[in-house]
């Protein structure tokens, strides 16, 4: 065999080996050990570009590299109500507008909640709303309609709910069958605060943690209202659900209700300052999910509320005439509903390339299951 040839065979050689060791990296993709779902009730394009105009630091949403968009039509009607968008996440279907953990004929679903728990994931809602509200209902519930929250409290004490933290006091403890299912709770483990978030080094003994901190529904973030409750409420549940060595792995559902009731009262300063709250709450999760290495994170919402768009400001000149004032942005709506658009999708660690493209609502729950290890064996 001559030099050159000899050469020319090590070099295939090593050209070969690259090229398996490149084949064998793309056929074993990481999977995602925890997944934490984070959901603006009510937040559009426009919603979050608000958080690029008016919030003092650089959004948390700048951070995400994987953007898709979702189709959020329910089973009956083109405009979907956050009961049937909320379902279509949690267990991969379309229903009726008012449904939650129900498919179109009324049959109840299984919620990623029932199907991880069994495997000894960790699961956990947070809300700014009472924790019987139509999102967060909708993982661990099932009720032909959204207002039926006593039914829905009772199946929050049967679910294997780990940790929740929102409002909705009142449907545990002054229910008209004169129940109280704080009581239930407690048989089952929960430890129970209902006047504020804890440290952590505080509960880490408990196996379950429940806060209710309203009555029903939580303050809104202006004024006096409920403080840095969600970005709290947020590292709060991430640190308790990944606590035990035996099983760190969780999933969490993270909403930020407000964004919507902003939308519906067509008030842009208490949208805006719902999203600001929210985004920060984005952040906290980003940075776990930054140091772990082993966390998906998924950012998207329900539907748009409100028709809303951020437009230049309309002045007055001394005639009484008026102009868009380009210099100047603010923030105008089309109706006190909710609207068609389509919804973005941000995703962010093991799995996160899957999510980005246009594709249905209910495909969020199966894209989840594709990126973990976890599986839907019925």
């Amino acid at each position: 065999m001559t030099h050159k040839s000899i050469i020319y065979l090590v070099l295939s050689l090593l050209l070969f080996n690259c090229k398996t060791h490149d084949v064998v990296k793309k056929e074993i993709p990481s999977k995602a050990k925890n997944v934490i779902l984070l959901i603006g009730d009510g937040t559009g394009l426009s919603q979050i570009s608000s958080a690029f105009y008016f919030k003092e630091t650089s959004p948390n949403y700048a951070r995400f590299k994987t953007i898709g968009l979702i189709k959020t039509s329910s089973s009956r009607q083109d405009i979907t109500d956050s009961a049937a968008g909320a379902t279509a996440f949690a267990s991969g279907v379309k229903t009726y507008n008012g449904a939650i953990g129900v498919a179109d004929d009324s049959t109840e679903v299984e919620t990623l909640v029932e199907i991880v728990s069994p495997q000894n994931i960790k699961t956990g809602v947070i809300s700014t709303s009472s924790i019987q509200h139509a999102t967060p209902a909708s993982f661990y519930a099932h009720a032909i309609n959204r207002g039926l929250y006593e039914d829905i409290a009772a199946d929050m004490v049967a679910s294997d709910i780990d940790f929740f933290a929102g409002g909705g006091t009142r449907f545990f403890n002054q229910r008209k069958d004169g129940k109280n299912l704080l009581e239930d709770l407690k048989t089952k483990g929960f430890g129970i605060n209902t006047t504020a978030l804890d440290d952590f080094a505080r509960i880490k003994d408990y196996s379950k943690m429940a806060y209710l901190l309203a009555t029903t529904h939580m303050d809104s973030i202006g004024g006096n209202g409920r403080g840095d409750f969600l970005p709290k409420a947020t590292e709060l549940g991430i640190q308790f659900l990944s606590k035990d060595a035996d099983h760190p792995n969780f999933f969490i559902m993270i909403e930020g209700s407000q964004i919507d009731w902003g939308g519906h009262a067509n008030d842009a300063n208490y949208l805006i300052a719902e999203l600001i709250d929210f985004d920060n709450a984005i952040g906290k999760a980003l940075d776990f999910a930054e140091k772990d290495g082993n966390t998906l994170v998924i950012v998207t919402a329900d539907h748009e509320t409100g028709g809303f768009t951020l437009s230049a400001s309309t002045k007055t000149r001394e005639d009484g005439s008026t102009y868009s004032d380009y210099s100047e942005v603010a923030g105008t709506f089309s109706t006190k509903g909710h609207s068609a658009a389509l919804i973005p999708v941000f995703a962010y660690g093991p799995g996160a390339e899957e999510f980005a493209g246009i594709y249905e609502n209910t495909e969020i729950f199966h894209k989840i299951l594709e990126a973990t290890n976890w599986s839907n064996k019925n």
